[in-house]
């Protein structure tokens, strides 16, 4: 396994977990920390454009185009049949880093932080999924949960993602025995 630790940031769309994300992702790096993401698309998605070399590279029918330049590299994959690559592929693919933040992915079965804003009328996810281990939000709470952490103190969301990330080998582990076993995801 290529990355050492993995925490989703979970919650209902709206809430704000690319927001979270966003300025979230900056005080890791200032800690030293080597960052990648995850993030799950529930719809068609499409990073090149129409017209340049690889869109149409893609569209003639390569299954995978893989474009490098002196700043980045991108590996693009065609999925056929709607087959969705999951995450503990995803996991496997992603380069060597310190900590791997999954946005999305909601119900699968990884350790997690949930960003929720009782004012979206949404249902907390927590109450269904143990996996979800702090709560982050800007509204109190009443009854029980877990951990709160106040959703405007990045360094108290910081220090809370980094006590609660887990080994990502640990996590295909879990999420191997998920499948196999054939267990609902949570939520």
């Amino acid at each position: 396994m290529l990355a050492k630790r993995v925490l989703g940031i979970a919650g209902w769309s709206g809430s704000g977990k690319t927001t979270l994300l966003v300025r979230l992702i900056p005080l890791l790096v200032q800690r030293g920390l080597r960052v990648t993401t995850i993030k799950h698309a529930h719809h068609d998605f499409d990073i090149d454009t129409p017209g340049k070399d690889s869109y149409e590279h893609r569209k003639a029918g390569a299954s995978e185009v893989l474009i490098s330049s002196a700043r980045r590299w991108v590996q693009m994959h065609e999925v056929e049949n709607g087959c969705e690559a999951g995450l503990a592929e995803l996991l496997h693919r992603a380069s060597p880093c310190d900590l791997v933040l999954v946005e999305g992915y909601k119900r699968d079965h990884l350790p997690k932080i949930e960003v929720f804003r009782p004012r979206l009328g949404k249902p907390p996810l927590y109450l269904h999924d143990p996996r979800i281990l702090a709560v982050a939000t800007d509204e109190p709470l009443a009854g029980v949960h877990p951990a709160l952490i106040d959703l405007n103190d990045l360094p108290a969301v910081a220090d809370a993602v980094l006590a609660l990330a887990e080994a990502s080998d640990r996590v295909v582990q879990e999420l191997a025995r998920a499948a196999a076993a054939g267990t609902p995801s949570p939520g």
